[in-house]
């Protein structure tokens, strides 16, 4: 009777390791088509953004499956994703890591930045829903400069806020 249990188990986790590979594929494709339009976006020539960490340091480059939270865990888990952008800031070696968390539902994803914004997009994610996440990245980011510096010319740049992972790679 043990083994029936066994091969009942075997089975169940066989599915779930399915849907877990299913997930973390969507995801990556998503992540993936997120940081190439992103860098046309800001900067059609050079590439500008890369796939890294959500957490750690991190070179300019792209980190291919060690960019998602749920690198090196063996048996894949099904569970929201996150990865990390690295986003040029100055055109020079000045990098912005933003991170992102996914969660797909059904034929939908639901993109969280940095805990602030949610996106839910059908898939496959089109080019209009990559536009509408490139300008709500893009402005996220150029508002956190932007307040930063009213704050500071307003000598009220104190607030013990963490703020974003800048770093600086020299090549």
């Amino acid at each position: 009777m043990s083994k029936n249990r066994r091969e009942e188990l075997a089975k169940a986790a066989e599915v779930y390791g399915s849907r877990s590979f299913d997930n973390y594929a969507q995801i990556r494709s998503v992540a993936e088509q997120i940081r190439n339009s992103l860098c046309h976006f800001l900067d059609e020539g050079d590439e500008c953004v890369f796939l890294v960490p959500p957490q750690g340091p991190f070179m300019a480059q792209n980190y291919r499956s060690m960019a998602f939270s749920v690198a090196g865990t063996g048996f894949l888990p099904l569970e929201p994703i996150s990865f990390g952008l690295a986003v040029n800031i100055s055109g020079d070696g000045d990098y912005m890591r933003l991170v992102m968390t996914c969660r797909k539902e059904g034929e939908k994803m639901f993109i969280m930045m940095e805990n602030a914004l949610t996106f839910e997009v059908d898939l496959p994610i089109d080019d209009k829903a990559l536009n509408e996440i490139n300008e709500a990245i893009y402005q996220h980011l150029f508002s956190w400069f932007t307040d930063r510096v009213r704050q500071y010319d307003d000598g009220q740049y104190g607030t013990g806020d963490i703020g974003f992972d800048i770093q600086r790679i020299d090549d």
